[in-house]
């Protein structure tokens, strides 16, 4: 990632704290234009919470975030609940997005593979095409940057491998950055530009394989881990210059 890529999204001493609970203290990193980076961590480590700060949905306590200038962000949540009373078919829930119509809602359905969904009910599709319906709705935006929330949740080993290569696809052919929660260090670790590594703070961040070998990783991890994704990077690794 040349460090010349336009600037989309900047962190400074950002700090969270609800009913006098820490929950994000002094948290700083950037994401520039065609850049993947990745948010990792225990449980309870204020991932989620921070992507609502970025998003807009919550306001910090301290510090703040600097977002481009009429930067455009697509959304994927972790899951999606909807009624199973409510008459709600796939290509009728994708044209509730602000920017959609049908020949784009038909277009990324394509791209995504999941153009024989559309007519249907969208409670009666299996957890791996829904988190593909999720992620089609965040493209409908045009995003500059995508903010994805554990885009591969509740989905077996192989589905998981085919979403992630569409999410590095899709980075590759918009031209945007992707801001990502992710558990699954195996499948997303060698694709990632950058590591932020949290547990209410940043312990450590930068490329993966200096991630890797820090210290407060392995105290977070394991040094088994460690050793496991660091021999899988260097079998994967693969670089994503803009």
């Amino acid at each position: 990632m040349q460090q010349s890529a336009q600037l989309l999204v900047e962190v400074q001493q950002l700090g969270l704290v609800i009913h006098k609970k820490t929950i994000l203290e002094n948290i700083n990193f950037t994401v520039r234009r065609g850049e993947i980076v990745t948010l990792i961590g225990p449980n309870g480590a204020g991932k989620t919470a921070l992507l609502k700060l970025v998003l807009g949905l919550n306001q910090p306590t301290s510090g703040k975030i600097i977002l481009a200038k009429g930067l455009r962000i697509g959304y994927m949540p972790q899951a999606l609940v909807v009624e199973s009373l409510m008459p709600l078919d796939v290509a009728r829930f994708l044209l509730l997005s602000p920017r959609a119509n049908k020949a784009k809602c038909e277009r990324i359905a394509a791209e995504l593979a999941i153009k024989h969904l559309l007519t249907s009910p969208i409670q009666n599709i299996s957890g791996g095409e829904l988190q593909r319906v999720l992620f089609a709705r965040a493209l409908l935006n045009d995003p500059d940057l995508l903010v994805l929330d554990e885009p591969a949740q509740g989905i077996d080993i192989n589905g998981q491998a085919v979403l992630y290569q569409l999410i590095s696809t899709m980075r590759t052919k918009l031209n945007c950055s992707i801001l990502m929660v992710s558990h699954d260090l195996h499948l997303v670790i060698a694709g990632t530009d950058q590591v932020v590594c949290l547990n209410r703070h940043v312990c450590c961040s930068g490329h993966p394989a200096a991630v890797m070998q820090n210290p407060e990783f392995i105290n977070l991890f394991g040094s088994k881990v460690a050793a496991e994704l660091a021999l899988y990077t260097h079998h994967h690794d693969h670089h994503h210059d803009t």
